[in-house]
């Protein structure tokens, strides 16, 4: 069974942790409607994702 060494420093351990931080969700501004969506998902209004209809929406 593997066995550290050395104590790892409180810093090193942080440090290792440094990434798994909750970030921000990222918006892009629709070019048809002008709401907010995700990149690279479905807009739920229109039903257009680059620019061609994937979901028919019925109003």
């Amino acid at each position: 069974m593997a066995v550290p060494k050395k104590k790892t420093s409180k810093s090193k351990r942080n440090m290792g942790r440094s990434h798994h931080a909750l970030k921000n969700p990222v918006y892009a501004e629709d070019k048809n409607t002008g709401e907010f969506v995700r990149p690279h998902h479905v807009c739920l209004k229109t039903g257009m994702y680059k620019g061609e209809q994937v979901i028919n929406i019925a109003e």
